[in-house]
């Protein structure tokens, strides 16, 4: 009997680039939720390692040599010294290359289920060490819940109690390289931000986060003027109360006061093809999730 394993979304409410190593990688603070949408992995018992992939955005990886649920697969396996075996299915429902964590949420789900299935008593942090090697992103995915991130990737805390809220996301539909965005970077290093332990509602996260921001959003916007559009369709919705590129682009967000209010502003935006998702910010049954567009 197969299992399967969810690969929520990640969506960066802040990033600040803080500094950066001897070695190049950049160190970052950035607070991140999961909202309740993204791909699903699903596992059988097999006599080899063999990988489906389904789903909208399915073709964007079907060119890959080397996809990274397989590589995650693999490294699980021979941490734990067994043959990787398994008929894995990705399908893919978010966008690839799109700044809300897809394929770092597909390794750490594949992690997890592989755990599952191959019956793995694997503590958490040896999985996050397994993980981080193959992406940064990877040990905060691997938790799903919202948390805050520092150095590489590698430091995590629990994040301050988010409130009830609305979200959008939107993708214009343009792949967005992440090392290139970084390299387009410029300008100093930011602080590490100063949280509070609780939000009692969206509109005071929304005011601790408009004094923060996304250090990589005006490096983004210069390789893709296509996220400043998508923007400001998201800041011009009705009570939108803020919107904001998540991680390196190209996906977008904005903030509402509760998710009704945030599937109701969908409606509003352009229908072109931009990929759109609406619903709870923190994975609460609160309102009920608008369909994402086709690919």
């Amino acid at each position: 009997m197969g299992l399967q394993e969810a690969a929520p979304a990640k969506v960066n409410l802040y990033l600040h680039v803080t500094g950066r190593r001897a070695d190049g990688y950049h160190l970052l603070d950035s607070l991140t939720a999961f909202p309740p949408i993204g791909d699903l992995v699903a596992a059988e018992p097999a006599d080899g390692l063999t990988l489906a992939i389904t789903g909208p955005f399915a073709a964007g990886l079907q060119a890959e040599p080397d996809n990274l649920v397989l590589r995650a697969a693999r490294a699980l396996a021979a941490h734990a010294g067994i043959a990787a075996h398994a008929a894995l299915n990705l399908h893919k429902v978010l966008p690839v290359a799109s700044g809300i964590g897809g394929g770092s949420a597909d390794a750490a789900a594949t992690l997890r289920l592989l755990c599952r299935l191959w019956r793995l008593d694997i503590p958490p942090a040896a999985l996050a060490e397994i993980g981080i090697r193959l992406g940064a992103d990877i040990p905060v995915c691997l938790r799903s819940v919202p948390t805050r991130m520092r150095g590489v990737g590698e430091i995590l805390t629990l994040a301050p109690a988010l409130p009830s809220a609305g979200l959008i996301l939107v993708n214009p539909g343009v792949a967005v390289a992440t090392p290139a965005v970084f390299r387009a970077r410029i300008g100093a290093f930011s602080p590490e931000a100063i949280l509070p332990a609780s939000w009692p509602d969206a509109e005071s996260l929304v005011g601790d986060l408009a004094r923060l921001g996304n250090d990589l959003q005006a490096p983004a916007v210069s390789l893709c003027p296509e996220i400043a559009q998508t923007l400001a369709a998201l800041a011009a919705l009705p009570e939108c109360q803020l919107a904001r590129m998540s991680g390196s682009g190209a996906t977008c967000f904005a903030l509402f006061g509760s998710a009704a209010t945030a599937i109701r502003a969908a409606a509003a935006l352009p229908q072109n093809h931009w990929w759109r998702w609406a619903g709870s910010l923190n994975g609460t049954a609160e309102g009920v999730a608008a369909k994402p567009a086709a690919a």
